[in-house]
């Protein structure tokens, strides 16, 4: 797929969705091709004529694969199962003698994995930024091994042992995974990971859904073709120009033979007017093959969270999800309990450091309680370490700025490493909060939000929570714009709720306290 790669060009300043995260890069690289484009001869016109023999029978649609983030996991899987039992038989520990030394060797590569995962190194932002991955590969790696040395310690195995098999873990695992990146980067550049959409209408949203790919989606590149009819709306100025994408006239190409000619994945219908839609097309396509997926169905699944700006109550009524069963939420209360007894008496020799800081540091009280919302609107007192002065709000409750002047100087080092929040472990043992849910807000907060911003109660139909998919994936926000954008993925999670993603949210959690970017 070699070739001239097509951006589409904006300057941030001109239009930026109000759910979407601040970007810094002027341009949104969407991974096309004129030689790919070509194949829609005249296609970027969107008055062009059908050329002889377009509605011939085609191929159906191609298969998708793996996520890019899927597919570097099974690389690092091949790659570390690969070496490590090369590495292990140079050293002469193999076939092990013992049960215990086989799990031993066993577990060392799975806590390498599992580290890489929790420190966020299969994320988006990891995947494209190859070097900054690298550079966290040991860490990741050294924190997985200390996983596996402490878990082998609580079941009694030898401490002999595990000194040189944390080192061998260390250097094998981070050779093996560097080199599955620079295989993966290789495959990338090749337009492996480039995926095929074709997209009913060529309106403000397909402008949107172009936008929200080009920097939040699960893969790395799109190539992507619009069919448009006036009766769908005007077309956006901002695509008008194809470099989004070809704009194919509907009234002159019929959807089917288009997707197969473009060799679609996926056909997503995101028109601004829906009256003029031919729907007996798009079920052909479905018929044939082809996934046809509603706008607001595929920007959830795609970027995993819920698109505020364009929601359509009958979508959030009518498709899956806020279902919330018993097993689910007697395994949530246990995950609860038992986590956060573990997380006290693990972290209880830092919060009584914690708390020495903050006495020393000023003679104020080591413990600040604040009214917070959480589930049902029912408001609870909740409580932190102190990392602010004692008279911080003397003039009222405001969001915390960045380089907020209130915050002590032992307070910024207990938000940076979230020591902080570590009381609220007993907030959630009393049962006022959850481990993994919506942030808690001030009640008067909430009342604002709620008048400004749509749906913002719906948040409270679960627990607040000390983590989540929202602060996890989401700066510190200090705006009625950073509230609206942090609900999107507090609805995701509320509507996708399950003791899977809670358990995947805890572990994601980790990397935010190493890295924990527009902490306040």
């Amino acid at each position: 797929m070699a070739g001239t790669v097509i951006s589409l060009g904006f300057n941030r300043h001109d239009y930026a969705p109000a759910n979407c995260d601040p970007v810094s890069e002027d341009r949104l690289d969407m991974g096309g091709t004129t030689a790919d484009f070509a194949r829609l001869d005249g296609a970027a016109n969107p008055r062009s004529g059908p050329a002889p023999g377009r509605d011939a029978p085609g191929p159906p649609a191609r298969f998708a694969g793996p996520s890019p983030s899927l597919a570097l996991f099974l690389l690092d899987c091949a790659a570390i199962g690969l070496t490590w039992p090369v590495l292990l038989a140079i050293l002469g520990v193999l076939p092990a003698s013992t049960v215990t030394a086989a799990l031993e060797r066993l577990i060392y590569p799975g806590a390498g994995l599992a580290g890489l995962y929790v420190l966020g190194l299969y994320r988006r932002d990891m995947i494209l930024e190859t070097r900054k991955a690298l550079g966290r590969l040991p860490l990741a790696i050294g924190f997985g091994g200390a996983g596996a040395v402490a878990s082998l310690a609580f079941i009694g195995a030898p401490i002999r042992d595990q000194g040189w098999l944390f080192a061998a873990t260390l250097g094998c695992c981070t050779a093996s995974a560097a080199a599955s990146r620079a295989a993966f980067y290789g495959l990338r550049r090749r337009g492996l990971f480039r995926r095929r959409l074709l997209i009913v209408g060529a309106g403000k949203r397909a402008w949107d859904l172009v936008w929200m790919l080009g920097k939040e989606g699960r893969n790395l590149q799109y190539q992507i073709a619009f069919m448009h009819d006036p009766a769908l709306g005007e077309v956006d100025p901002r695509l008008a120009d194809g470099s989004a994408g070809p704009i194919v006239s509907a009234d002159q190409h019929a959807v089917l033979p288009t997707a197969r000619r473009f060799g679609a994945e996926q056909i997503v219908v995101a028109p601004d007017e829906r009256r003029g839609m031919d729907l007996e097309s798009l079920l052909q396509c479905k018929i044939a093959g082809f996934p046809v997926k509603q706008y607001l169905g595929f920007v959830e699944k795609e970027i995993h969270r819920v698109d505020l700006k364009r929601m359509e109550l009958g979508w959030l009524l009518f498709s899956d999800g806020f279902y919330f069963g018993l097993v689910d939420r007697v395994l949530k209360r246990s995950l609860d309990l038992i986590v956060s007894f573990l997380l006290l008496l693990l972290f209880m020799p830092f919060l009584l450091a914690a708390a020495s800081a903050i006495k020393l540091d000023d003679g104020g009280p080591v413990f600040y309680r604040q009214e917070r919302v959480t589930r049902g609107g029912r408001v609870f007192r909740i409580t932190k370490l102190r990392t602010m002065g004692v008279d911080a709000e003397r003039h009222g409750a405001v969001w915390a700025a960045d380089k907020d002047t209130r915050i002590t100087r032992v307070g910024a080092l207990l938000r940076r490493t979230r020591i902080d929040e570590m009381p609220q472990l007993f907030n959630v043992l009393r049962g006022d909060m959850s481990l993994v849910g919506p942030r808690p807000e001030r009640p008067g907060f909430v009342a604002m939000l709620a008048r400004q911003i749509p749906l913002y109660q719906e948040r409270h139909v679960v627990k607040a929570g000390l983590t989540g998919w929202a602060q996890i994936n989401y700066p510190y926000g200090a705006s009625i714009d950073d509230a609206r954008s942090k609900l999107s993925y507090d609805l995701y999670y509320v509507k996708n709720f399950s003791i899977l993603f809670d358990l995947l949210i805890i572990a994601q959690t980790i990397r935010v306290v190493f890295w924990p970017g527009g902490v306040r």
